[in-house]
């Protein structure tokens, strides 16, 4: 038997988080690209969610798993889904499809709610800047 967290339906985001995601909400398009980890890189609006979120370790499992293992995808859906200092993280091709990668994490200081990144043509940013 396996140790899977889950979490409550549906996770609803925190004061923090909501903070977060309004100031991501300018972000509607990048001045510059910034290096990632193996072929991506990730724009502005990535760079300021890691400045606000201090969540450079995020970023950096999404570029090595994006690059490592669906660098043939063109497009994909990373939903972060964190709750009482648990998270767990997926990835789709699509909204209605199935997920493709799962990775949990027992211990998180991410803010509590949910947090959307898209990768495409190896290049990460938020849903405002697609």
């Amino acid at each position: 038997m396996t140790n899977t967290i889950e979490l409550k339906e549906p996770v609803e985001d925190s004061k923090e988080l909501i903070n977060i995601l309004f100031e991501l909400a300018q972000c509607i398009g990048t001045q510059q690209y910034h290096k990632g980890q193996l072929t991506l890189k990730y724009t502005d609006g990535i760079k300021e969610l890691i400045d606000l979120a201090k969540c450079y370790w995020l970023i950096q499992d999404i570029s090595i798993v994006s690059s490592m293992d669906f660098n043939d995808l063109e497009f994909q859906i990373w939903i972060l889904q964190s709750q009482d200092g648990r998270a767990v993280l997926t990835m789709k091709e699509d909204t209605n499809e199935p997920v493709k990668y799962r990775q949990e994490y027992p211990l998180t200081d991410f803010p509590e709610g949910t947090m959307k990144i898209y990768v495409v043509d190896n290049v990460m940013l938020l849903p405002s800047e697609y």
